[in-house]
């Protein structure tokens, strides 16, 4: 397995941005992954990917991204874009977004809708990305005839679904090329993987053995009792210590785990913003990145 590992971060400035990807480019992590929160205080992804794609010929450009409430004929023209002018640097993996606060009311489709607009959503995407003239006519769009151009470096654009549901792992193995879920153990990992095959099979298709990834968000400090408690709304029946390593050995034991249950592709991302990127990156990088392999 081809072991990666990427780094997820929220910035708002490019003051911030900035010693983000500069410690990133200069330790080797393989990707840089920014989150679409429409209300939250960040920078819209595609945008700053694109900023990011031009200052940083080497990084790749993940974005976990909102599917549901988009043109899609808008979106495939951003995506081939990017991948156009980054030389095929593009990771895209789909998310339905939370359903809580004014970011749920902001996607545009109550949370029950999200998983069918995404299932209507992707084969057209895929149609359009590989240069077909596509005609729709169903929830999401409505159009005839249209080709796109130019098209993505690659051939295809891959798309990687999160989510751990069951609903969510049987789409996935229908419809998408990679996994990369949060907020889960290594044995949830494993069994979830297992379901995904199993549907892909059912659908006469398979998922890449090197598809399969996860986002792990931590701490190098003990949590404080506000982010604690935050992030145990979202736990279901789990503690927070089995989803949120504490320290970096324990991100790095974490990490082993997930490789040890066959997953390879890892986006690490602080669950509290750094007072200092330089000073997180350094140890960061000396603590996990020689497991890429």
């Amino acid at each position: 397995m081809k072991v990666r590992i990427g780094l997820g971060v929220s910035v708002s400035t490019p003051e911030s941005l900035t010693p983000v990807l500069d410690g990133m480019a200069s330790y080797g992590f393989d990707s840089i992954w920014l989150p679409e929160l429409l209300t939250g205080d960040a920078f819209d992804p595609m945008i700053a990917l694109t900023w990011a794609a031009a200052k940083y010929p080497k990084l790749k450009l993940g974005t976990t991204m909102l599917l549901p409430g988009r043109n899609v004929v808008r979106l495939a023209k951003q995506l081939a874009t990017l991948d156009s002018l980054s030389s095929g640097r593009l990771l895209v993996t789909f998310v339905p977004g939370i359903n809580r606060g004014p970011e749920a009311a902001a996607i545009g489709l109550p949370l029950a809708q999200r998983r069918a607009a995404i299932e209507e959503a992707m084969p057209v995407l895929r149609a359009l990305l590989s240069g077909e003239t596509v005609s729709h006519d169903g929830q999401v769009a409505s159009f005839t005839d249209v080709r796109l151009s130019p098209l993505p470096v690659q051939q295809p654009l891959e798309f990687w679904l999160g989510g751990n549901a069951p609903r969510s792992l049987e789409l996935c193995g229908r419809l998408g090329d990679g996994w990369l879920p949060s907020m889960l153990t290594p044995d949830e990992a494993a069994a979830g993987r297992v379901r995904i095959q199993s549907a892909a099979a059912d659908a006469g298709r398979a998922v890449d053995v090197e598809h399969f990834g996860v986002s792990i968000g931590y701490s190098r400090e003990p949590l404080s009792q506000q982010l604690h408690d935050r992030i145990a709304e979202r736990a279901g029946k789990h503690e927070v210590a089995e989803l949120v390593p504490v320290g970096l050995p324990a991100l790095r034991q974490r990490l082993q785990q997930f490789i040890d249950v066959g997953f390879s592709k890892f986006v690490v991302r602080p669950v509290a913003a750094p007072t200092s990127w330089p000073a997180e990156l350094a140890p960061l990088a000396d603590a996990v990145l020689d497991l890429q392999t």
